[in-house]
């Protein structure tokens, strides 16, 4: 057994103390399973980013340039939500029984909520606020 000064700490208590915070941040890095709030991207609030024609009903429109889904699931009601995958960060975009589709995996989520109806996703599609004017569809 060795001895050790009451200021100096032992070999287990330092590899102890890295280990522990090792294991925070990696925690802290994984959140609680809650993806991020979309971000509206720069220049793009108040623009027309789509035609009101363009988005059929139980459908919707993929805008690539902002990775934005507008969706119109009833007649005249239309949507505006993230098109990546809070799964594993793929682009949503196939559509099929009044739900998009994420290509890479198969999670289906509602064209009406954004929620996720079949997984391996287990969160919703964050949803943008938008308003019609006129014949385009403007995200707010």
């Amino acid at each position: 057994m060795t001895s050790t000064s009451p200021s100096m700490p032992t070999r287990r208590q330092v590899l102890g103390t890295a280990g522990v915070a090792a294991c925070g941040v990696a925690l802290a890095g994984c959140g609680v399973g809650v993806p991020p709030e979309p971000v509206v991207p720069p220049g793009i609030k108040g623009k027309v980013i789509a035609k009101v024609a363009d988005v059929p009903v139980g459908g919707g429109t993929l805008i690539n340039d902002w990775k934005i889904l507008i969706t119109q699931p009833a007649e005249g009601v239309f949507k505006a939500f993230t098109a990546v995958c809070p799964h594993k960060g793929c682009a949503v975009g196939r559509f099929a029984d009044k739900a998009v589709e994420c290509p890479c995996h198969g999670s289906a989520f509602a064209l009406d909520t954004g929620a996720c109806l079949r997984g391996p996703a287990e969160a919703p599609l964050k949803e943008f606020p938008l308003r019609v004017d006129g014949d385009g569809i403007v995200i707010l």
